[in-house]
C-alpha cells in the first residue's frame, strides 16, 4: 500500500472507529462504503479497509455497528490475560535491551505525558510486551482485538483509573528484575482491574 493510501486507510479507520465509540455512529445504520465516504470526504477505497479491519476486530457486523456486551468483554479479557500474562512472564527472560529501556520511557510518559500522549504510552507498552515474544500468531490474535481494546484504553485514561501507571511500574520492575511469575500474576491482576472499571463505567 503506497503512503498516500495508507494514510488515508488510517485516518478512515481511526475516525470510523472514534464516531463509533463516541456514539456518532448508531447502531441501527447501515454503514455503506458510499455513505462513509460522503461522510469523511474521501475516496471508497480506504473506507473499504477500514470496514474491513473492524469487521475483523468485531466492531462491525453485517454492515452495523456492533458494542460488545459485557459477556463479550469478559471473554476478550480472558484472552488478554492468558497471552499478555504469558507475554510478559516471557519478557521477564527474554526481552531486549532496547525494548526495556522503550517499556520504561511508557512508565514515565505515563505518569507525566498529557492525555494523548498517555493513551499512546498505554497502548504502546502493552504492545511491546506482547511484540517481544516473537511470537506471530500471538501478536495476530491480540491485533484482531485492538479496537476493543482501544475502547478500554479510552476509558481507563479519560476517566482516569485509579494506580494504572503504578501497576505498569511494577510490571516493568518485574521484567526488568527477571521476575517472570511476578510479572505474569501483575499483568494479569493489572488487566482484571481495567476490565471491572470498564465494566463499572458502561453498565452505570
Amino acid at each position: 500500500m503506497k503512503k498516500k493510501d495508507m494514510h488515508a486507510y488510517t485516518y478512515a479507520y481511526e475516525t470510523l472507529r472514534d464516531q463509533i465509540f463516541n456514539g456518532d455512529i448508531e447502531p441501527q445504520t447501515k454503514l455503506t462504503e458510499e455513505m462513509l465516504a460522503d461522510r469523511l470526504g474521501i475516496s471508497r477505497t480506504p473506507i473499504r479497509s477500514a470496514i474491513a479491519k473492524l469487521e475483523q476486530e468485531g466492531i462491525i457486523r453485517n454492515k452495523r455497528v456492533y458494542i460488545p456486551t459485557a459477556t463479550d468483554m469478559h471473554h476478550i479479557f480472558q484472552v488478554r490475560m492468558l497471552l499478555e500474562g504469558y507475554a510478559a512472564k516471557y519478557c521477564s527472560n527474554f526481552i531486549s535491551e532496547d525494548a526495556l529501556n522503550r517499556l520504561k520511557n511508557c512508565v514515565e510518559v505515563g505518569f507525566n505525558g498529557t492525555t494523548e500522549e498517555v493513551m499512546k504510552a498505554n497502548h504502546v507498552f502493552h504492545q511491546i510486551i506482547v511484540q517481544e515474544t516473537r511470537n506471530p500468531l500471538m501478536i495476530e490474535i491480540i491485533d484482531k482485538m485492538q479496537s476493543i481494546i482501544y475502547l478500554f484504553r479510552k476509558m481507563v485514561v479519560q476517566q482516569k483509573r485509579p494506580h494504572l501507571f503504578d501497576e505498569h511500574a511494577k510490571i516493568y520492575k518485574a521484567i526488568e528484575e527477571h521476575n517472570e511469575q511476578l510479572a505474569q500474576e501483575l499483568m494479569i491482576e493489572h488487566l482484571k482491574k481495567d476490565l471491572e472499571f470498564s465494566i463499572s463505567r458502561i453498565t452505570h
